[in-house]
């Protein structure tokens, strides 16, 4: 079975560099960001915050990202999005334990992924030799293995970071020989000095998110009436409709819906024209997302990395559900263990109930703050631009 994939997407492999340029005047030096696959992940958001941040360094470089799948193997790369859509979508329980026995179980054990290196060394070695980067900003764990794998054969000289993008590093990512890493948490931190990673080469920065969710903000609880964000419908994935269809209930909470690029969930909520359920489709500007987290009191989401490290900056009580299978459930699980996010039960118990239960109560919400005032505490003072221009 194995075999016939490998021949299948070699069959496909063609000289593609898909990819999105930052360029500066210098062309000597560049700066490579590598997520996986096109799916709008969060692998993409947090490359395209570094790419903005690397341009407010004092020494910018001119900034490229390259998914490798696509670069690799071009149109295939669209098969394998799909494919994985549809299989977390029509077995959800197969996928989260195939996800957790291949790249969470004995999470310390690190070995090679030859499958991976089969399919992708040839590639990855080709777009080195073209680019010549000064350095690699690796957002998914794939292309950080194959550096690794480069650096211990000391056949590759650029600078290679590790951005994690979740809440927990899973057995396909690199260590040996990452030059930094930039972790999400202390629990990372430490987990990454259990593995023999030196102190001075890791950076609790989060998982970076846009200057604009920096921004500080004074707003207080309106007791009376409370505004939620409902966000998690942007790839169409998931049980939002059904989500939805409990806060229709909900008469005395303003819910807005960011729908994202589902349009389809954003017709049907507008059609629907409930007062209470506000549907907001896709929103590109992150200043004016930073507004939309300003207006509201909670925000109910999946555990994706991204969105909750913009509602831990943005210091809002996170509710959580529907996480999808693989690391989403992994990422819900230890962000409920650092008591950072709420979990909230869709079937049995009002949506209302629940949000109101937690908000109006005063012990709860001093708890929660605690845990949110640890985690900021935590946090390198030295802003991202700044760590990047020590290290590029």
């Amino acid at each position: 079975m194995i075999s016939q994939h490998v021949s299948l997407v070699i069959e496909g492999i063609k000289n593609g560099n898909d990819g999105v340029d930052i360029m500066q005047e210098n062309p000597t030096r560049e700066a490579l960001f590598l997520p996986f696959m096109q799916i709008p992940t969060g692998h993409h958001h947090v490359a395209d915050t570094l790419m903005e941040y690397v341009q407010k360094t004092d020494h910018p470089l001119n900034c490229r990202k390259i998914d490798i799948l696509s670069y690799s193997f071009g149109r295939i790369e669209s098969v394998v999005s799909g494919t994985y859509l549809k299989w977390i979508n029509a077995l959800p329980q197969a996928y989260d334990g195939l996800y957790r026995y291949l790249a969470v179980k004995n999470l310390s054990k690190r070995k090679r992924q030859h499958v991976y290196e089969m399919l992708f060394s040839y590639s990855f070695k080709k777009l080195l030799q073209e680019r010549s980067p000064t350095i690699l900003f690796c957002t998914h764990a794939l292309p950080s293995n194959l550096a690794s794998v480069l650096k211990k054969k000391k056949q590759l000289d650029s600078i290679v970071v590790n951005v994690y993008t979740d809440y927990f590093v899973n057995r396909v990512w690199g260590i040996d020989g990452i030059d930094y890493h930039f972790a999400p948490t202390v629990e990372v931190k430490d987990f990454l000095l259990d593995l023999g990673v030196a102190k001075n080469k890791i950076f609790i920065t989060g998982i970076p998110v846009h200057e604009a969710f920096h921004m500080e903000q004074n707003r207080k609880l309106n007791s009376k009436r409370y505004s939620i964000l409902v966000t998690g419908g942007s790839l169409g994935v998931g049980r939002m409709e059904k989500l939805i269809t409990r806060m229709e209930a909900s008469k005395d909470i303003d819910y807005y819906i960011l729908c994202g690029k589902n349009e389809k969930l954003y017709q049907t909520l507008h059609a629907k024209n409930v007062n209470h359920i506000n549907p907001i489709s896709y929103v590109e500007s992150k200043w004016e997302m930073n507004e939309l987290y300003n207006k509201v009191d909670a925000v109910i989401t999946k555990a994706g990395g991204v969105t909750i490290s913009e509602c831990l900056m943005k210091k809002k009580p996170i509710f959580v559900c529907h996480a999808l299978p693989g690391q989403e459930k992994v990422n819900e699980d230890r962000l409920k263990k650092l008591g950072l996010v709420i979990p909230l039960e869709v079937d049995g118990i009002p949506i209302d109930q629940q949000v109101k239960t937690f908000l109006t109560n005063a012990q709860s919400r001093k708890q929660y703050e605690q845990k949110l005032q640890i985690y900021h505490e935590n946090l390198v003072n030295e802003s991202i631009p700044y760590i990047l221009s020590r290290i590029c």
